[in-house]
């Protein structure tokens, strides 16, 4: 009796799937090079050669020649610039001024906005969109006019807080020399509050809801919640909020200078340092104003990266 086993089954034939063609490759290639050359030819005109043009200048001095500066010659200065820029006191006060008022103004406004945001995103929140329009609005309102507003809201005679004040004993002119920081301050706030709500508003939006269901069956709710659930995973944005308004106070300009331009006694047209900056390219001085104009990129650019770190070392240690 003879038995027969069976043969093992054939395998099926490998498909084996071919990937992009060469010319396939070449025309995603090029047609993302259309879309990025645009903004790389407007960046590099708008950004990067000015940048680059004003280190240019920062190391060059223009000497004039004869009673009325008929010939003049450019030559190599090093750091002569950078120098007499760091000796020159009307812009170290300035550079002063706005770190001083960065110190104390941030931290109120990115705490209001951090509060609304919070009010916001909480289940007992009614007429959310409404809010959220209404805090947004003085950021829609361009600076200049912002400033006008508020330099007659805060003229002494006219001003509606002078007499609320003056009843508790409190006399003060806001456009004095000693208020005009919190007076520049608050316009400040005043504009920037909502726009820094909405991105941490946002950034709440993006929580997800198991979590939060999870530490509300905790019994974790209220201000609880907000301050051991919320606030940490919005984190990234409070540190971006952060990085924008030290971007935003050191480049401090139209507030002070629609005061300055007022006549205001208590304001300057050297408060800020690109107010000094300008002045100093207005005087003929060019190569200086590049100096300070690069000093002043220095600072921001080590404040706001120093920020950075230190967040994501923290953030690591933890």
């Amino acid at each position: 009796m003879s038995t027969q086993t069976a043969s093992p089954p054939t395998p099926a034939p490998v498909r084996v799937v071919a990937g992009p063609s060469r010319h396939y490759r070449r025309r995603s290639a090029l047609n993302a090079a259309g879309f990025l050359v645009p903004f790389g030819v407007l960046f590099t005109a708008m950004m990067l050669a000015p940048i680059g043009y004003a280190i240019y200048q920062s190391f060059y001095q223009v000497q004039r020649q004869g009673l009325f500066g008929g010939a003049q010659t450019k030559r190599f200065a090093g750091f002569d610039n950078f120098s007499a820029a760091l000796h020159d006191g009307d812009f170290i006060a300035s550079l002063g001024r706005v770190v001083l008022l960065g110190a104390f103004q941030v931290p109120v406004m990115l705490g209001l906005a951090l509060v609304l945001a919070l009010l916001l995103d909480s289940r007992s929140a009614r007429f959310r969109k409404t809010f959220r329009l209404t805090f947004f609005l003085p950021y829609a309102l361009p600076g200049a006019i912002a400033a006008v507003m508020w330099s007659f809201l805060l003229v002494k005679d006219l001003s509606p807080f002078t007499g609320p004040l003056a009843a508790i004993g409190v006399h003060t002119d806001f456009l004095s020399a000693g208020w005009i920081p919190v007076s520049i301050g608050n316009m400040i706030t005043w504009g920037w509050t909502g726009y820094n709500m909405l991105i941490i508003y946002s950034a709440l939006q993006a929580v997800p809801g198991d979590v939060i269901e999870a530490a509300t069956l905790d019994n974790c709710t209220g201000w609880r919640l907000a301050w051991y659930v919320k606030i940490p995973m919005v984190r990234p944005a409070l540190v971006l909020t952060t990085v924008f308004s030290i971007i935003g106070t050191a480049q401090l300009y139209t507030e002070p200078a629609v005061l300055a331009a007022a006549r205001i006694p208590g304001a300057s047209n050297k408060f800020s340092p690109i107010m000094n900056t300008a002045l100093t390219a207005s005087q003929a001085d060019p190569n200086l104003a590049a100096a300070e104009s690069v000093l002043l990129a220095l600072v921001t650019l080590v404040l706001s990266f120093g920020l950075l770190k230190f967040t994501q070392r923290r953030t690591a240690d933890a």
